[in-house]
């Protein structure tokens, strides 16, 4: 089986190959065969109902500074001339992004869209997980300082992000009488209109932030990210070290409770965040962690994602 596959991303001149799972993903899919294209979020257009894209022919390659080749720009039809689409860029999960979805929602699954963008659009990674009962850690959702004021209040040291972020960004950790949360909260005001997502701060976050990658709703694997000396956040690009891990118990009860729901929802490739015994984010937009779980296990987590895609086709 030979497919066209045009991938959705940031620019890849700039991807970390070393940590990219795009980078991952479109190597594998070359290695079987498979023709890429590339294209950024700002060329993907609809006109009169048909959705396309100025794309690139893609070459990738394991070479520093050498890693990608790009030809001539042209314009595929997405539905016509594609079999499938990897949307692969990051957030933020502004309306940008979710305009995209709705594109995209109109080709698939003609044309294979992975993650199916109707569900990506449904799953905001920090809401979603409020879906599973009794997985997450007590947690607020709300833009009213006397709520979240109240929530301190109660459980003394906590956290608190964006609800739409991403990667670590603008992710706080206020303690009981710190001085800053009226300053912090005015800041979220005046950049967006969003409500903020405020959690019970985990002490095992010192041991690490699990990172799962779950396949078709299966868990295909997991790196633990320990957070650097001084820092509350585990993301590896701003000083987390990855760790190999295998899952605990409760991780692989967390597993079996949302891998039905994920499979359902044709969420293709996810990954999940644990701290201690609790769920935290699934996330579904552009999940990472692949390389860093391979190069522990020996595994190709690439190739468990094409197995799945191409079981569909």
């Amino acid at each position: 089986m030979s497919l066209k596959v045009a991938i959705q991303m940031d620019p890849v001149a700039s991807i970390n190959i070393d940590g990219d799972s795009t980078f991952a993903l479109g190597l594998e899919a070359q290695a079987r065969g498979h023709t890429l294209f590339y294209y950024e979020p700002q060329h993907l257009s609809m006109r009169d109902g048909q959705v396309y894209a100025l794309v690139r022919p893609l070459t990738l390659r394991r070479e520093h500074g050498n890693h990608a080749t790009l030809g001539e720009e042209t314009r595929l039809n997405l539905e016509d001339d594609v079999d499938v689409v990897l949307m692969r860029q990051d957030p933020p999960f502004d309306m940008s992004y979710i305009t995209a979805t709705h594109m995209l929602e109109l080709i698939h699954p003609r044309t294979l869209v992975v993650n199916d963008p109707a569900e990506v659009r449904n799953a905001p990674e920090k809401l979603f997980a409020l879906h599973f009962e009794n997985l997450l850690p007590p947690t607020l959702i709300s833009r009213d300082p006397r709520e979240i004021r109240a929530f301190r209040d109660e459980f003394r040291d906590i956290i608190i992000k964006p609800l739409f972020g991403n990667g670590g960004a603008g992710v706080f950790r206020l303690r009981e009488g710190d001085e800053n949360l009226a300053s912090l909260l005015e800041m979220f005001g005046q950049m967006n209109r969003e409500p903020v997502i405020v959690q019970q701060y985990l002490p095992d976050v010192r041991k690490g932030d699990k990172r799962i990658i779950l396949v078709d709703g299966k868990p295909a694997g997991a790196i633990n990210r320990v957070p650097a000396a001084g820092e509350s956040r585990s993301n590896m690009h701003v000083g987390g070290r990855p760790e190999k891990s295998a899952l605990t118990k409760r991780e692989q009860e967390i597993c079996e409770i949302i891998g039905p729901e994920l499979k359902r929802r044709g969420l293709i490739f996810v990954g999940i965040d644990v701290i201690g015994d609790y769920l935290t984010e699934i996330n579904v937009t552009s999940p990472t962690g692949i390389q860093e779980i391979d190069r522990f296990e020996g595994s190709n987590l690439s190739g468990l994602v094409w197995d799945a895609i191409e079981s569909r086709l």
